[in-house]
Formats: C-alpha cells, structure tokens, sequence
C-alpha cells in the first residue's frame, strides 16, 4: 500500500490513500531501474553535454539543442537516488515536503523538456536535410540558444504550481484519481505527447524522404541520417508512450466511471505494476539521449577517438613517471640499507669508556 510507512518519534509517518495499491512486486525493479540509470546516466550526460558544448561552439545549431537536452538529463539524474528511497520505503517520502516538490520539479521539468528538445532535433535536421540551400544562414546557435531558453523557462513556469501542492505521504501520486488529477492527464497526453508525437514522427519521415531524394549525399550519410530519424522516433515512443497511455486510461476510467471509486481503486491495483515499470521507461531516457548524440552528430566518433587518445596518452604518462619514481627509488640507497651495512660512523665514546663497551656500542649501533 503506498504510505504505509508508519514510524514512531522523529520519523515521518505516512497518510496511506485510498486505494490499498501494493508496489512489492515493482520495488525491485524500480530500485535497480534507478541506481542502474543514475550510475551509467551522469557520466554519459557529462561527456555528452561537454562535446555538444563544444560542436555549439564550433558553429553547429543542433549541437545547442543537444546540450541543453544532456544538461536537462544530468539534472535528473542526480535525483534518481531520492526516487529510489521513495520507493524502496512502499512509495513514501520521508524526506519532508520542499524535497519532494523540487524533485517532483525536477521530474516533470525533465519529462517535457525532454519532449519539447526532441522536437526541436527533429525539425531542425528536416530544414536542414529539405530546405539546405534557404536555410543557410538562418539556422544560427542565437537562435536555437534562445528556444531552449525558452522551452526551459515555458515548462518551469507550467509546473510552478508544483510548490504550492500539499505533500502528505506520497509525492505527488494521486489514488484513485479525482477530478482535478483526471483534468490534468488529459492534458499531459494531449499537449504533453500526442502532439509532440505528431511533430516528431512528422519531421523524421519527411527527413528520411528528403535524405533519399538527396543525389549529393553518399549512402554511408544516407543512412546514418535514416538511422537517426528511426532513432528519434523509436527513443520517443519507447521511453514516453507506455506513461502516458497509463495516464490516459487512467483520466478515461474515471470519465466512464463517473469517479466510483471501488472501480477506480479495482484499476488502480490491477496496473500498479505496470504503472511503475513504465515509470521507468521515461527514466531510460536519460541513458538514450546520449545515443542520440551519437548518432544525430557527424564528428561524435572523432570526438571519441580523440578523447580516447588523450586518455590513452594521459595513463601513459602516469605509467611511465611511476615507473621513474620506482627506478629512481630503486637506484637511491634507502636509509635502513645504509645502517644495515654499518656505514654510519660511529659514535664517539664517552669519557671513561671501557674498551668492551666501547665494542658492545659499535654493534648496537648497526
């Protein structure tokens, strides 16, 4: 049941909802979704955000949409590791209220920032594939810096309200749904998905069809180009569509129902499970988009081969100083060495010394 969680003393004790959903059998899952997807997504999104960065900077506009997309990434996956807690704890926030709010911020930022990114991949690629000659010199990184901008700061204020929502238990999981939550799924999935997908796959056919037209390009960049497209399309549909089609039957049960909310609880337990491994999917995004990079960018695998060369040239410099260090170790007569042999010079007696003592004072001292 989510907001079971019931503690004594200084610890936070869950208000359960309505709905008796058990997520035993997706903790597991989602726990290891998370930790997997943060450990393997901070680093890509680093190298990502660094190497778009600088193709930005080289003069290339879709290397601006990517970095911002890697950066909205790196973002979320820094707050994979409180996902996991919430649900290693039977879906309860033990954090307080501010944290759960500005990881709910952080989630929801990154699910429609990610979209909106994503759009803009694809109808920048098809204006440069369809129309290469009447975009030359209005595709600039100006622009395409201030519509990320701008999709950034359209998304923050959509969910602003996110701040000003009680949080009691549960972070920002509503069972069984009510009217408002049912409001709101509808227009997740219409403005939040549908749309966009109309976008996306749009964009992507007519780039596939124009790279095919295309008499100047070679096949090796024909279908490189093609695979991007696919990859786009596939990276959007695999990681958001499952969601939001549970956030659709979610807002359409409680239409038919008329808000009954045995009905709705019966639902709620039936695709508790699924609910939460697709829940997941939108994580994996977070580890497809540097794939993207990858393949929507022609000097990725130059970038990595140098980047593998510098790397390569770095451990070899630290080999080769270590090994210096060793030999000039070796070489150097230690201390210990020096006393083994009895070098050192002897200590003067003092006054009165015996001759046997004076002896007895040589070998002590070696």
């Amino acid at each position: 049941m989510p907001g079971n969680l019931t503690a004594a003393g200084n610890l936070t004790v869950c208000e359960p909802n309505r709905c008796h959903v058990s997520f035993e059998e997706s903790r597991v899952l989602a726990v290891a979704v998370y930790i997997a997807v943060c450990a393997l997504g901070l680093p890509a999104n680093c190298l990502t955000a660094g190497l778009a960065l600088r193709e930005a900077w080289r003069g290339s506009v879709l290397a601006v949409y990517l970095c911002g997309l890697a950066l909205c990434e790196l973002l979320y996956a820094a707050t994979l590791p409180l996902w996991a807690l919430y649900v290693s704890k039977g879906h309860c926030w033990v954090l307080g209220p501010r944290a759960c709010q500005v990881t709910a911020f952080v989630f929801f930022c990154n699910l429609y920032l990610s979209i909106l990114l994503l759009c803009a991949v694809s109808c920048d690629r098809w204006v440069a594939v369809a129309y290469a000659l009447e975009s030359r010199g209005r595709r600039r990184r100006r622009t395409a810096g201030l519509l990320t901008a701008a999709a950034f700061l359209l998304v923050g204020l959509v969910h602003y309200p996110v701040f000003e929502t009680d949080v009691r238990g549960t972070c920002f999981e509503t069972l069984p749904v009510d009217a408002r939550a049912a409001r709101y799924y509808y227009a997740r999935f219409a403005l939040g998905f549908a749309l966009p997908l109309g976008v996306i796959a749009g964009a992507n056919h007519r780039v596939s069809r124009a790279v095919g037209r295309s008499a100047g390009l070679s096949a090796a960049r024909k279908v490189r180009a093609r695979r991007t497209a696919l990859a786009v399309v596939a990276i959007f549909l695999a990681c958001f569509a499952p969601y939001h089609l549970v956030l659709l039957l979610r807002a359409a049960a409680f239409s038919y129902y008329g808000g009954d909310e045995g009905a709705l609880c019966r639902l709620e337990a039936r695709v508790g499970t699924a609910s939460v491994a697709f829940l997941c999917l939108t994580t994996v995004s977070s580890v497809a988009d540097p794939v993207l990079y990858m393949l929507a960018t022609a000097r990725s695998r130059q970038q990595l081969s140098w980047i593998r060369r510098e790397w390569t040239a770095w451990s070899a410099g630290r080999e080769a100083t270590r090994l210096t260090r060793l030999k000039d170790s070796e070489a150097r007569p230690s201390p210990v060495s020096l006393a083994g042999s009895c070098l050192l010079p002897s200590p003067a007696p003092p006054r009165g010394t015996r001759p046997g003592a004076l002896q007895r004072l040589r070998e002590e001292s070696c």
